[in-house]
């Protein structure tokens, strides 16, 4: 009777060649009973070690020395296994968990790559520099999963979304979640087939994904758009990887603050703690009609709370001295990822994981953009300003939302002199900028110069700012107002750091009109001194710290 092989570790199996240094995948490794074979040029002139018998005479210190020898193996094939996985679940969840490991063709065959068509790099934000700017996409794709998730075949939307960044110096990170009900413009884009697709000036976030063939190029554009940072790399997940990754790490706590039954979504949960994975971790994070107040603002913070879970669980020692585990986890993640181009391939995931496992759990924060109700859609979202635009600003300019350590300012023997402040204008009404409205129009003979520019004004609280058609070209920028409007023109001209002669009434415009702003060749001559990136964030932000072991859904 043929007897079944003994079940083997597939991390146990990768040995390495002396001769070259590589590692290969040996069937036999780890079966008890067959004796891997020298690799190399010695491998013929080796003899064969004679097995011993169950029964045979080997005194108590041969015996000794057998079982050191193998315990010493095991320890260095888990050293090894440790080394080639550990990042992999740092990509994942995009934070970090520690060490280096060697790449291998099993991993870089799973994973799928997709070339984005971003455009006019002139008209992208400035690049980070050191800091880096990971765009995460959970699409709600249900191709392949049947009935049960609804909308069987749908291609998906960006159902989740994340705007990960991670600091310079790598000693914080900050994701920020991005509504998908959040109405944007979506510019033009191109797909990675060539297909053209044409904006929209005002859609529903999720439709940047999916909708009229748009793929993740579509999103990272938006995103740029939307908040003026520049995106460097995107990782993009469905449904199946939530089940198959939290399955991988033998489940994930979370926490539930209340009985939870949600129909929608298929869980039943009672009030505590629970180790959820599989399906029950997908149902978990789909989660909104039975928490807070029924809407996807209310299913973000558990989403956040779950992924930081992952993120300890991935960084705890149970899965870290976890050769198999950490096979599992590898083996799931490159399978669940699509990524760019910039990063499609194992070996250039590697490089980003390292970078991602220098922060420490306990400085990286989750938060929520801020937002308002859409005014003309109770069910839809419009940004908060200038909350959102200071966030995004705080980003932008690599400003942790923990506190972290910084270098002690120099000692002075003088105090600086405070900086003069205006004195106040009696005759002056102050101005609040979202309720103004403002029209930018290019006249500098330059492409792409208005959209930056309307990306600033919404930073400084001109929420109603937008583009409108080219003007003639024109040497000088200026600020046109309707009448009853010289306090808005006033504060405008500032925001865009235009002088005071720059401001012009316009007698036959609507007294209820917008100012018009028009973008003259001095705009692109015109020194530039950003402004300095705000060190606070906005009160009242929504955010989950992931060392938060106490948070539960509510």
């Amino acid at each position: 009777m043929q007897q079944d092989k003994p079940e083997v570790d597939p991390a146990d199996q990768w040995t390495r060649d002396p001769e070259t240094g590589q590692y290969r995948l040996d069937p036999s490794a780890g079966i008890p009973g067959q004796r891997r074979r020298p690799s190399g040029r010695n491998a013929a002139a080796a003899p064969a070690a004679p097995a011993v018998e169950a029964g045979e005479a080997a005194g108590p210190g041969r015996r000794d020395s057998r079982r050191r020898a193998a315990a010493a193996a095991k320890r260095t094939r888990r050293r090894r296994a440790l080394k080639w996985t550990a990042g992999a679940g740092a990509l994942v969840m995009v934070a970090g968990c520690g060490g280096a490991y060697y790449l291998y063709q099993h991993f870089n065959s799973n994973l799928t790559s997709v070339k984005v068509q971003l455009g006019n790099e002139e008209e992208r934000p400035k690049a980070a520099g050191d800091a880096l700017n990971i765009l995460v996409l959970g699409t709600d794709s249900r191709q392949g999963l049947g009935r049960e998730y609804g909308d069987e075949g749908s291609a998906g939307h960006a159902d989740t979304t994340l705007l990960f960044h991670i600091s310079k110096d790598r000693s914080n990170a900050t994701a920020i979640s991005i509504p998908r009900d959040l109405m944007v413009p979506i510019p033009e884009c191109q797909s990675s087939d060539g297909k053209k697709i044409p904006g929209t000036a005002r859609d529903m976030f999720n439709t940047s994904l999916g909708q009229d063939g748009r793929d993740p190029g579509c999103t990272w554009k938006t995103v740029e758009k939307i908040t003026g940072i520049r995106v460097d790399h995107f990782v993009q997940v469905n449904f199946e990887a939530v089940k198959t990754l939290s399955s991988a790490v033998g489940g994930v706590e979370v926490c539930a603050a209340k009985d939870i039954n949600d129909s929608d979504s298929h869980l039943k949960m009672s009030k505590g703690r629970h180790v959820v994975q599989g399906e029950e971790a997908l149902a978990f994070v789909r989660t909104r009609h039975a928490v807070g107040f029924g809407g996807d603002l209310t299913r973000i913070p558990l989403q956040q709370q779950f992924i930081s879970s992952m993120i300890r669980k991935i960084k705890s020692d149970d899965t870290l001295t976890s050769p198999s585990k950490l096979y599992k986890l590898a083996d799931a993640a490159t399978k669940a990822l699509t990524v760019d181009s910039g990063i499609g391939s194992v070996d250039k995931l590697k490089d980003l994981a390292l970078d991602l496992s220098k922060v420490d759990t306990k400085n990286i924060t989750f938060a929520t953009v801020p937002v308002l109700d859409d005014p003309k859609d109770k069910d839809r979202l419009v940004l908060k300003q200038p909350d959102a635009g200071q966030l995004f600003a705080m980003i932008a300019g690599d400003r942790s939302l923990t506190e972290t350590a910084t270098p002690a300012a120099p000692e002075t023997t003088e105090a600086a002199p405070a900086p003069a402040q205006p004195a106040p204008t009696a005759t002056t009404p102050a101005v609040d900028p979202k309720d103004v409205r403002v029209t930018v129009r290019n006249g500098s003979g330059t492409r792409g110069q208005s959209g930056p520019t309307v990306d600033k004004l919404r930073t400084k609280g001109f929420a109603k700012a937008a583009t409108a058609s080219d003007a003639p070209v024109t040497a000088s920028s200026s600020v046109s107002y309707p009448t009853g409007q010289e306090a808005a023109a006033a504060a405008l001209a500032a925001a865009l750091g235009l002088p005071g002669d720059a401001v012009r009434p316009d007698p036959k415009a609507d007294p209820k009109g917008s100012l018009v702003v028009v973008l003259g060749k001095d705009i692109l001559t015109a020194p530039t001194t950003p402004a300095a990136p705000p060190t606070e964030a906005p009160k009242d932000l929504q955010r989950v710290q992931a060392d938060d072991t106490d948070a539960c859904a509510k």
